[in-house]
C-alpha cells in the first residue's frame, strides 16, 4: 500500500485581489516523482512556495506525515524534511561549494563540521561536483551550480525534495547534466514534486502528471495517460503547444 506523505487539502493563496491558487486538492505518495506542467502563471511555482511554507497559504490544509504544518508553531523541523532547489541556485556567494553544502549541516542540524564534511562530499560526489570544493559559485557554470545545489539540499537528508523550474536559468547545453542528476535521484527512489517546462523528462521520469491551468488543477494522472490520451480540451492545447511548439 502507498503511503501518502504530503496532502493538499483544499489549499488556496490570495495576493491582494488575486488568487493564484483556488482550491488545490492532491497527494503525494512515498517515492513518487511528480511533475507539475502548465503555462507560465498557471499557479505552479506558487504551490510548490506554499508546499515549502516559503509562502503561506491563505486557506486550507497542508498534511505532512499526517500532520497539518499549517498549524505548528515552528516550520524548522519541517523544511529539513521537505527540502527545495531553487530556479535561480541560491547559493552563497561569499562561500565554497563545500561550504555551501555543509552550512545548513552545521548551522541547523547541529552536525559537527568533520562529519558535515564527509557527509557534503558523499552527495557532491553524486552529482559529479567533488573535484570542485574549493570553488566560488561565481567560477562555476550554470548546470555545475545547480548541481551543487542539488547536493546541497540532498545533504539535509529530506524525505521529499522540491524543485522549482530547475533547469529554466540553465543555457541548453547545461540542461542535460542537470536532468540527468535528477532521473538518477528518481530511480533512488527520492519522492520529488518537480515544477518544469521539460515535457520529455516529465514523460519519461515522472510516475503522476499534474496539469495547473488558471490556479487550478485542470487534470492529474499517469504520464501515458496526460500524454497520449489526456481528458480536458485545456490539457490538449497546452501539450499541443509545448510539445509541438
Amino acid at each position: 500500500m502507498c503511503k501518502q506523505i504530503l496532502q493538499f487539502c483544499h489549499v488556496g493563496k490570495t495576493f491582494g485581489d488575486h488568487q493564484v491558487l483556488k482550491d488545490i486538492n492532491f497527494t503525494v505518495n512515498k517515492g513518487d516523482v511528480t511533475c507539475i506542467i502548465g503555462s507560465s502563471g498557471s499557479g505552479k511555482s506558487t504551490l510548490l512556495r506554499c508546499a515549502n511554507l516559503l509562502e503561506t497559504p491563505t486557506s486550507g490544509e497542508i498534511i505532512f506525515d499526517g500532520k497539518n504544518i499549517l498549524m505548528e508553531k515552528s516550520h524548522a523541523k519541517y523544511r529539513q524534511k521537505v527540502g527545495m532547489v531553487f530556479q535561480s541556485f541560491n547559493l552563497f556567494g561569499n562561500m565554497n561549494v563545500l561550504q555551501n553544502c555543509t552550512v545548513g549541516l552545521t548551522s541547523v542540524l547541529k552536525i559537527k563540521k568533520a562529519e558535515a564534511t564527509n557527509i557534503a562530499m558523499q552527495y557532491l560526489e553524486s552529482v559529479g561536483m567533488s573535484a570542485y570544493v574549493n570553488a566560488r559559485p561565481h567560477q562555476l557554470s550554470g548546470g555545475q551550480k545547480q548541481r551543487v545545489a542539488i547536493a546541497r539540499a540532498l545533504a539535509m537528508q529530506p524525505e521529499v525534495l522540491l524543485f522549482d523550474e530547475p533547469t529554466s536559468a540553465l543555457d541548453p547545453e547545461m540542461v542535460g547534466e542537470v536532468l540527468t542528476v535528477m532521473k538518477d535521484l528518481a530511480k533512488s527512489g527520492l519522492t520529488m514534486l518537480v515544477v518544469t517546462h521539460e515535457m520529455a523528462f516529465a514523460k519519461d521520469v515522472a510516475n503522476k502528471i499534474v496539469f495547473m491551468d488558471e490556479g487550478v488543477i485542470v487534470e492529474e494522472g499517469a504520464p501515458e495517460q496526460i500524454f497520449q490520451n489526456p481528458t480536458e480540451q485545456r490539457t490538449r492545447e497546452f501539450l499541443s503547444r509545448s510539445i509541438n511548439g
